[in-house]
């Protein structure tokens, strides 16, 4: 019950981030009228980039809105992670911000393009306590 779903553009950015995470991960598609739409069936946090220069019109990549389209999708949602760049001042990780409202789960970290090292272990550990927390909520 521990997956992260996440979205990397060609820049591969938030994927090099997942990478150093170390946990169950899958990768949005890119293009995604290109392959077979990602459906989930378990509970997952989502990480996206905020795109769009910080203005809120745009800045949820368009890959996320339709992976977000499919009913399923949103019914599994728990918790959303954001990148951005503090160049977007007051909408830095603002895609995040507009993801967790919207879909009404709670907004859990947000880092800056690559992330540090201390991201990498923050959202690490960030990740297994909500994940232990979420099972004492809904135990199996």
């Amino acid at each position: 019950m521990s997956l992260l779903v996440y979205y990397s553009s060609s820049s591969e950015n938030t994927h090099r981030f997942v990478q150093k995470l170390g946990v169950d991960a899958v990768r949005i598609p890119t293009h995604p009228d290109d392959a077979q739409p990602l459906l989930l069936d378990q509970p997952y946090v989502l990480l996206l980039p905020t795109y769009g220069g910080g203005n809120a019109r745009g800045a949820v990549p368009k890959p996320v809105i339709h992976f977000l389209n499919h009913a399923e999708n949103r019914e599994w949602i728990r918790g959303v992670m954001a990148s951005g760049n503090t160049n977007f001042g007051e909408a830095f990780c603002l895609a995040g911000k507009i993801v967790a409202q919207k879909c009404q789960v709670p907004y859990l970290y947000g880092f800056e393009l690559l992330g540090t090292p201390d991201d990498v272990l923050r959202v690490r550990s960030g990740l297994s306590r909500f994940w232990q927390q979420q099972a004492s909520l809904h135990p199996a």
